[in-house]
């Protein structure tokens, strides 16, 4: 091999290494095993009583919508959040759909946007960002947050629907007819 093609095959490979490590893009799809990844969670007393960290394979038995913010407290995450707020407020979940919103922000940021909004729902505080890097959707733009991205998961703890293109203001209700399609 001449020196040229040998540093074109080093290129490549490295560019393959590259592409391959990138957390910004999506490493799941629908059918897949949602990451079974134990995580802090403010306000986790709404779905586990007494529990330090939640997961996915806690909750199987149940439909879940987990939905991705990159800030809380932010305008868009807020409009979103208080999007999901309201439906479950109303009771247009069925009972046996978990809804967590889920961050790299620490507990007490989470605490501080529940109860400045009275949110209802569990907010997942991924803080090593290691389920958002499991999944594929760090934000490209800051490497501790995560993009807004929605997953609907099922009783078995598969995804059933990923929202990779959320408008935060329409978005909670979107997410609600594909959940009534599911029943």
């Amino acid at each position: 091999m001449t020196r040229p093609a040998a540093a074109a095959a080093v290129l490549c490979a490295l560019a393959a290494l590259t592409a391959s490590a990138d957390d910004s893009t999506l490493k799941v799809k629908v059918g897949d095993k949602f990451p079974d990844v134990p995580l802090a969670a403010a306000q986790i007393d709404a779905v586990k009583k007494g529990a330090k960290t939640l997961s996915i394979a806690d909750l199987k038995g149940k439909t879940v919508v987990v939905f991705f913010y990159p800030k809380a407290l932010t305008s868009g995450c807020t409009v979103e959040s208080c999007g999901f707020r309201d439906l479950m407020k109303k009771g247009d979940f069925p009972k046996d759909v978990v809804v967590l919103g889920a961050s790299a922000d620490g507990a007490e940021l989470q605490q501080q946007f529940i109860d400045k909004n009275g949110l209802p729902m569990p907010l997942l505080c991924d803080t090593d960002v290691k389920l958002t890097k499991a999944l594929g959707i760090l934000s490209p733009k800051n490497p501790k947050m995560s993009q807004r991205v929605t997953f609907v998961v099922d009783k078995e703890g598969t995804i059933a629907k990923i929202y990779d293109k959320v408008t935060p203001k329409s978005h909670p209700a979107e997410v609600l007819e594909e959940i009534k399609k599911l029943k």
